[in-house]
């Protein structure tokens, strides 16, 4: 049988075995030999994999990723910012923690040595110490959520460590080894100074004991690092800190007695489960700017991500879940526009943040009409409308910062006191609020029996610090800043009231010796800018009942609804809405597909959990 495509000539023979590795001796040596034969080849199949083309990535583990691959809604709306072309590209990030396995096959080709240190042995190499029940797997861990390597998993099983997709996977990731030893200020400080023209994001994970009775924040030099990072990282642009809120909730601690959290520096970053209620670990408090997912109580799978050993897991979990996905979203919005501030990014993280189903009783209405909660900041962040809001972003206009001394003698505290200081001499230079920050010295018998709280004069009450039971101490707070997100693009003109109340026994005292109201924001009026994470309606054309017919030439139709992506389990397709007029929709793939090219089932390009791809039929088969 001969098969012709010129210029090749391809003959197959009943006597050759189809697929055999080695050459067939008996017609190699007939073909060698006849002198009309100028070159022959037998052929062999070879392993190839296909490249992924589409939107969502081909990773075998990428269908467990729910919080990023439309199994619930909302989820992170991370295939939006992927559909634009934001994937990380030309951003560095590393992470601050216990090392990180640098040659794991899902994070070899994004490792970035120059974002890397080891400050526990003064080397170069983060690698992580093995051994000991091989408890350092964290830094690996929150590595992969934000940069494990897409679309390489094909050819791959995740028991050989192809696992899922990084939300940034396009990006560099470093490691920072610093948590493996004794942790002083000055290591700190050196791992939050590690290269601060190169690495953009640094992304942490941990902070004080979150024991519900610890009032502790950064040292003279870490606290250093962090404004010297601001005034100077990215070329003045300054370093962006993403942090985690702390896994304290189930000791009733609260946020804002880490000073690393609730610096004006950090985004502070939440948890909430796939089902929008609050994780019994998550600490609340006002400095928490937006919230991701970190874990689901419908599934044994929580955050899939990169593991020690070259392996993969789907059990990561916790704050320290969240905050790298977020970091992973800042990351798009800094490819999006690398321009953008330390400020801008926070003013785009409020506003690319949505309430959504986020289940909390203390959701309320700040003085712009944002909704904004104690558990959950601003609510759950949307890469789709970071991306965004970011690539229309004009800078903020330069900080201001405005401080008003509010107590001039000491003041008694007895069942509740309540202070309030008019600050209208700053609204001459800030005509929006960004942090505001509360600065106290007060001695108390039990320091966890009071309630500090904090009243703007639009109205807007944010409690500093709520009862904590475990916290014992006589030693009150010594110096202490408390810091607030919820009177963000508010007006600070008016009487401002801060309240101390003792929710414990009625023996307790003590006595107030200093309040300093420190106003942080801009001379715009920021709340005239249009909202730039309102989505436009890309429908050019709706029935009867609403739907769309037609999204125009760049837009496919899911739904009902315009999507710049065919979701998992569709692909994109033409379709004649009349003879004349064609509309891209997202049509079914075959059920045994996750992604596909076409309908049928050799059309798939990855399979979902539990099939396996034969990249010669391009099938998912069962194993």
């Amino acid at each position: 049988q001969v098969m012709e495509g010129e210029p090749f000539y391809h003959f197959s023979h009943r006597g050759t075995r189809q697929r055999a590795l080695s050459r067939h001796w008996g017609w190699h040596m007939r073909l060698s030999r006849d002198p009309q034969v100028l070159w022959f080849e037998q052929q062999t199949v070879k392993r190839r994999c296909r490249r992924g083309a589409g939107v969502v990535p081909t990773d075998p583990w990428f269908p467990k990723q729910w919080y990023m691959n439309n199994d619930i809604h909302p989820d992170l709306n991370i295939l939006t910012a992927w559909s634009r072309g934001y994937t990380g590209l030309g951003v560095v990030l590393t992470v601050l923690d216990d090392g990180l396995e640098k040659d794991h096959p899902d994070l070899a080709a994004n490792y970035d040595p120059l974002a890397s240190y080891d400050f526990n042995s003064n080397d170069p190499d983060p690698q992580p110490r093995y051994g000991d029940g091989d408890k350092n797997w964290h830094g690996t861990r929150c590595a992969g959520e934000v940069a494990a390597v897409a679309n390489n998993g094909i050819c791959a099983v995740a028991d050989n460590g192809i696992c899922g997709a990084g939300v940034a996977y396009n990006a560099k990731i470093g490691g920072v080894r610093m948590l493996d030893g004794a942790i002083t200020d000055i290591v700190e400080a050196q791992a939050l100074s590690l290269q601060p023209q190169y690495i953009h994001i640094y992304s942490a994970s941990w902070g004080p004991e979150d024991d519900g009775r610890t009032v502790d924040g950064p040292g003279v030099l870490a606290a250093a690092a962090f404004h010297r990072g601001i005034i100077q990282g990215r070329g003045g642009l300054g370093s962006v800190f993403i942090w985690a809120s702390g896994n304290g909730g189930i000791n009733y601690d609260n946020c804002n007695c880490d000073g690393y959290t609730n610096s004006i520096y950090t985004v502070s970053v939440g948890s909430v489960l796939g089902d929008g209620q609050r994780p019994r670990y998550s600490e609340h408090c006002p400095a928490i700017l937006t919230t991701t997912y970190s874990s689901r109580t419908t599934s044994k799978v929580q955050v899939v991500t990169t593991d020690l050993h070259h392996r993969c897991t789907d059990r990561h979990t916790g704050t320290s879940a969240s905050a790298p996905l977020a970091a992973g979203m800042v990351a798009l919005a800094l490819e999006a526009n690398p321009a953008l501030t330390w400020r801008d990014l926070q003013h785009l993280i409020i506003r690319a943040s949505k309430p959504a189903h986020l289940q909390a009783e203390d959701w309320a209405e700040n003085g712009v009409g944002r909704r904004v909660s104690h558990y959950y900041g601003y609510g759950l962040l949307d890469g789709g409308l970071l991306v965004q809001a970011a690539t229309t972003w004009t800078g903020t206009r330069p900080q201001e910062k405005c401080s008003v001394q509010a107590v001039q003698v000491p003041r008694h505290i007895g069942s509740r006191l309540t202070i309030a200081t008019d600050a209208s001499s700053c609204s001459e230079s800030i005509r929006s609020l960004e942090h505001v920050q509360v600065q106290l010295s007060l001695s108390y018998s039990r320091r966890g029996d009071l309630v500090v709280a904090l009243r703007s004069p639009m109205g807007t009450t944010s409690t500093l610090v709520t009862l904590r039971p475990y916290d014992t101490s006589q030693d009150g707070y010594k110096d202490w800043t408390f810091m607030s997100t919820h009177f963000w693009d508010e007006n600070p003109k008016g009487i401002w009231t801060l309240q101390l109340e003792n929710r414990g026994d009625d023996h307790n005292t003590g006595q107030l010796t200093s309040f300093i109201l420190h106003l942080h924001g801009t001379d715009e009026d920021m709340p005239s800018r249009r909202s730039a994470a309102t989505a436009t309606d890309e429908c050019l054309r709706r029935d009867e009942q609403g739907a769309c017919q037609d999204c125009g030439s760049s837009m496919y139709i899911h739904h009902g609804s315009c999507l710049s992506y065919c979701p998992p389990r569709y692909y994109g397709r033409a379709w004649n809405v009349t003879p004349r007029d064609t509309a891209r929709v997202c049509a079914s793939c075959h059920p045994s597909c996750y992604t596909c090219q076409g309908a049928s089932a050799n059309n798939c390009t990855s399979c979902p959990s539990g099939r396996t791809f034969q990249d010669t039929t391009y099938t998912c088969q069962y194993p």
